[in-house]
């Protein structure tokens, strides 16, 4: 259901040491020129450093695949770019890092 719902999607990436194929339930939102990601796991997570390692990952998000490129881990305490809800939910969780991919 995440690759389908808005505000959630699922990230598919490479590992950097084993090769395999992985994928990650994400909190996802479209912005402009591309797609920003909360790190709810924490900017240290296997998903996030073996994006970061690639330098892409495709996003399944609303039914379809999206290739992304030029990943960055930026901070905003605010979570001004999250709707209401999530900001809650960031905020709970004590998670102010985003990637942001275009």
């Amino acid at each position: 259901m995440a690759g389908r719902l808005p505000g959630f999607a699922i990230v598919s990436r490479v590992g950097r040491k084993s090769g395999r194929a992985y994928h990650t339930p994400v909190n996802a939102f479209r912005n402009e020129g591309g797609y920003i990601i909360a790190l709810t796991y924490g900017p240290e997570s296997d998903w996030v450093k073996n994006v970061l390692a690639a330098g892409s990952c495709d996003l399944l998000t609303r039914g379809r695949r999206v290739h992304l490129s030029d990943p960055r881990i930026e901070t905003d305490r605010s979570k001004g770019w999250a709707p209401l809800p999530v900001r809650l939910g960031l905020s709970l969780v004590h998670a102010p890092q985003y990637m942001r991919l275009s």
